[in-house]
């Protein structure tokens, strides 16, 4: 079950999120939305999905809406200022879990893009999911590594995260890729796919699930 939950950011603003947190967890999952100006928020079936996966598997789990979205303060800052509401997020979710636990950070679409920003910027980070980033619209030149347990994801029709621009990523990073055939950006009709991939990646960083 889901809590609302309110999460404050420098600069004074508030973000709505919902907080999901079992009794006894080992590990959380942090789940940035696709873009704002297009539609994304927290509500997103993607983004849904992946928290009911992760919360299916037993770990905590925190997904947010970015500054200007639904009831979350500020506005759409291009990238920048929502790297904060990423942080902001990882925080509180490492707050009320056990000290030390291992905490992931998954995003779809431009939630990836800002998602794989803030992860350039966490060397400690155990865990990452990029989901259809953005390729033919952002270049992810930053992320000079990737964490051990890395999940690159995309559709063999998606448009705007061609399946050869994410295979190129995944040789440079040293990191596997998923292509789910059929599926489009959107992922329409491919929810039980792709909640395969996240499941097996989850499992492969989370303890005793």
């Amino acid at each position: 079950m889901e809590t609302p939950v309110a999460l404050d950011v420098r600069g004074g603003l508030r973000l709505e999120a919902l907080l999901a947190l079992p009794e006894g967890p080992k590990a959380g999952l942090v789940v940035c939305h696709p873009h704002p100006l297009y539609g994304g928020d927290m509500d997103n079936p993607v983004v849904v999905r992946v928290a009911e996966v992760a919360q299916g598997v037993g770990m905590a789990t925190l997904r947010f809406n970015f500054r200007g979205v639904g009831a979350s303060g500020g506005v759409h800052a291009g990238g920048e200022g929502e790297q904060d509401d990423v942080a902001a997020s990882f925080a509180a979710l490492a707050g009320r879990l056990p000290a030390g636990s291992p905490i992931g950070l998954a995003g779809y679409s431009f939630g990836a893009w800002v998602a794989a920003r803030v992860a350039a910027a966490m060397p400690a980070l155990p865990a990452l999911a990029l989901l259809a980033p953005p390729l033919a619209m952002y270049d992810l030149d930053f992320l000079g590594h990737a964490p051990s347990h890395t999940l690159l994801v995309s559709g063999s029709r998606d448009q705007y995260c061609p399946a050869e621009e994410l295979e190129r990523l995944g040789l440079r990073l040293g990191t596997g890729v998923e292509i789910i055939e059929g599926a489009e950006h959107f992922f329409f009709g491919k929810l039980f796919p792709l909640s395969e991939v996240v499941e097996r990646w989850l499992r492969t960083w989370a303890p005793e699930i």
